[in-house]
């Protein structure tokens, strides 16, 4: 694996966005004639204020976060019948390492959800990485189509923030081809959710997580 992929991200490049106008840019290239929506998640703990299921979660109430997930089920699947219709493939690649941290036991929970209602996930161990992250971590990368990508910015409290918007074909290209090098390296979701997931017992954790205990770099 080559020490030199994403390597347009690690010069601090992009046009920096702040989270309206993230949220903003990224709704209207997703309504436009796209067919690829990609993501590369990398951090193990974050801050999701606002979903009702992460609030229980960092509540400590398991149950309820479990339930609220599953509350959401035809919302999701109305909104992967709608890309379906589109043409429009979502792919995601989740990075993970041991042992897991309660948020990813919550979030893993949601995305089984998003597995069976549509979504291709993968997942790969942190440690088959490793040569790439030597200086740095891989970055929090979303690739909308063949024209737009972010690296989504996090804030001190792990909340999101933003995003660095690139638009470079040849970048975007780029990103993309080795994003699929490591997609086709992942485990299918349903086989290390079975393994690693359902076995576990409910987190311990009775308030929200903070910087000091890790996150996204």
């Amino acid at each position: 694996m080559s020490a030199s992929m994403f390597v347009c991200f690690r010069d601090g490049g992009g046009e920096v966005l702040q989270r309206p106008d993230y949220l903003a840019d990224f709704s209207r290239v997703y309504e436009s004639d796209i067919h690829l929506l990609a993501k590369l998640e990398r951090g193990q703990t974050f801050q999701e204020p606002g979903t009702p299921s992460w609030e229980a979660f960092a509540s400590g109430d398991w149950v309820e976060a479990l339930r609220l997930i599953e509350d959401d089920r035809e919302t999701v699947a109305a909104y992967f019948r709608d890309a379906s219709q589109r043409g429009l493939t979502f792919r995601r690649l989740r990075i993970v390492e041991y042992p897991v941290t309660p948020y990813l036991q919550w979030e893993m929970n949601v995305l089984r959800l998003r597995s069976e209602l549509g979504e291709e996930i993968r997942v790969l161990d942190a440690g088959t990485i490793s040569d790439l992250e030597r200086d740095e971590h891989v970055p929090e990368v979303v690739i909308l189509g063949s024209s737009v990508m972010y690296a989504v910015i996090y804030d001190d409290d792990l909340k999101g923030a933003g995003a660095r918007r690139f638009t470079d074909p040849d970048q975007v290209r780029t990103t993309t081809r080795e994003f699929e090098a490591l997609y086709a390296q992942g485990e299918e979701f349903s086989e290390f959710f079975e393994r690693e997931i359902a076995p576990l017992e409910p987190p311990a954790l009775t308030r929200p997580p903070t910087a000091a205990e890790g996150g996204a770099s």
